[in-house]
């Protein structure tokens, strides 16, 4: 997993399509905690838990939130420099806990990935925040967060981040759905067909992200529960060897077999050796599941993708997997 700013071009066309309305869930589920959606006027607070940033690459982000009606604020070591972190771990972590703590905060937004997050994971007191639960949003190395709030039972949005936003393209389909999911409307998505697809079915809460942070996560406090779940998943950068050997840890940890259903987003950029590897990443992630029966999504435009669409972990979706296309609705 590398770099979040560090962008793949989509390896197909997609239809994405948001629906307007939706009916109830009727099976009795464990629901995790829905943070409140924002609302006019709302302040989100910008923090940078792992690479640095600058208040270049950060100014179009703040135009675009700005830009739908939301305040917005800044870590007081948001600028910060320690080698390729943003600030020191102390510093990182107390920016990050101040707007856990500030109720006037709505939503947390990380200004980009890299790595860092699990430095700080375990200095931070989510007390506060599990009275006055705010999103956490993000994706690549911020699955460390939407992996701890999620074993705390609560649910965060996997989505662009400010890295990634640019002047030239604020109404970009990722751009669009991060705005869309944290207003609380309606998320459904429609994907082209994809030959390693498996057919079928199936609804429940979906949790996941990016590959390499679940795989260093298992057996942590961290780690979750995918027990009936629907799991997604996606990666950037790594060598295809470590893709097979990501997979079977997931798999003997049990993470795999009792799935509801998967959802593989973007393995973009993936690396091979010179005696080559054999397998795609996907094709990888298809044999290791091939023994069980649950439906299978592969090609989601999620991750490190020129459109990285917004999803809410820890939320009831239903996937429909056919043979013309993949479809996941947010019920």
């Amino acid at each position: 997993m590398a770099n979040s700013r560090k962008i793949a071009a989509p390896c197909f066309r997609y239809f994405v399509y948001f629906c307007a309305s939706f009916t109830a869930h009727s099976a009795t589920v464990f629901r995790m905690m829905n943070p409140p959606f924002l609302q006019p006027g709302d302040c989100v607070g910008i923090v940078a838990p792992a690479r640095k940033i600058s208040a270049q690459e950060l100014k179009p982000a703040i135009e675009f939130l700005e830009a739908h009606g939301l305040r917005v604020a800044l870590g007081k070591n948001i600028f910060a420099k320690d080698n390729q972190f943003a600030g020191t771990d102390e510093q990182r972590a107390s920016d990050f806990q101040d707007f856990l703590d500030n109720t006037d905060i709505k939503a947390i937004i990380c200004a980009r990935g890299g790595y860092g997050s699990v430095r700080i994971i375990d200095r931070l007191d989510f007390s506060a925040f599990s009275k006055n639960p705010k999103w956490i949003c993000g994706y690549s190395d911020v699955t460390v967060f939407h992996s701890h709030l999620q074993t705390l039972g609560f649910s965060t949005l996997h989505c662009t981040m400010p890295i990634n936003i640019h002047s030239e393209d604020f109404y970009s389909p990722n751009n669009t759905s991060m705005i869309r999911a944290l207003t609380g409307k309606t998320l459904a998505y429609t994907v082209p067909e994809f030959p390693l697809n498996r057919k079928g079915e199936a609804s429940g809460t979906i949790v996941g992200g990016n590959l390499s942070i679940l795989y260093s996560l298992l057996a942590s406090k961290s780690d979750i529960s995918t027990k009936g779940k629907i799991l997604f998943i996606e990666d950037l950068d790594e060598y295809l060897y470590h893709i097979d050997r990501m997979m079977m840890a997931l798999k003997r940890a049990g993470k795999l077999d009792g799935l509801a259903g998967l959802v593989v987003g973007g393995m973009s950029d993936m690396n091979d050796n010179t005696i080559p590897f054999g397998q795609t990443a996907e094709e990888i992630i298809a044999r290791v599941c091939a023994e069980y029966d649950y439906p299978i999504c592969f090609n989601f435009p999620s991750g490190h993708l020129e459109n990285n669409m917004a999803l809410r972990l820890g939320t009831e979706v239903k996937l429909s997997v056919s043979d013309r296309q993949s479809s996941l609705l947010f019920i």
